[in-house]
């Protein structure tokens, strides 16, 4: 069985991320707080956070009210720019964002099925917004369905 994987760093990366877009517009948010909600070290957080401050999408306050929030509104970041943050690439082999690795990559098949299969992730993850999945929560919530995170 072949499964495509979030590394953990992608997965509670994403979940803090969109913990902050859903609480957007209502002060910064200690990181304290998301640790606790999200069941994830703090420490960890940390690391993940300066990541995400470092790339723009994350701004950070000082203070007794200090924390985190988002540096820009939910529907301006695209989850796109989320995975190249804390993942990178998401090819599937090396071979397709470099193709001097393998001698045969201008002839394999193979490698054009992973190109599109990139190109085919990167379609949605471009066209998604933190606001897509802020709203996907919210309808979740008024169905009264338990918030599951990746």
């Amino acid at each position: 069985m072949f499964i495509l994987k979030l590394s953990t760093r992608g997965k509670y990366g994403f979940r803090a991320i969109l913990e902050l877009a859903i609480h957007y517009g209502r002060g910064p948010i200690p990181l304290k707080n998301v640790s606790e909600r999200l069941d994830i070290s703090q420490k960890y957080l940390e690391r993940l956070v300066t990541s995400l401050k470092s790339a723009g999408l994350v701004q950070s306050f000082r203070g007794a009210h200090g924390g985190y929030t988002l540096a820009r509104h939910p529907s301006e970041i695209k989850l796109s720019e989320v995975i190249q943050t804390l993942e990178g690439s998401i090819a599937l082999s090396e071979c397709v964002n470099n193709s001097a690795v393998c001698l045969r990559s201008k002839s394999c098949v193979v490698r054009g099925i992973w190109v599109e299969m990139k190109e085919a992730m990167n379609g949605v993850l471009k066209s998604t917004t933190l606001q897509d999945l802020v709203e996907q929560e919210r309808a979740q919530e008024q169905r009264g369905e338990v918030m599951h995170y990746i």
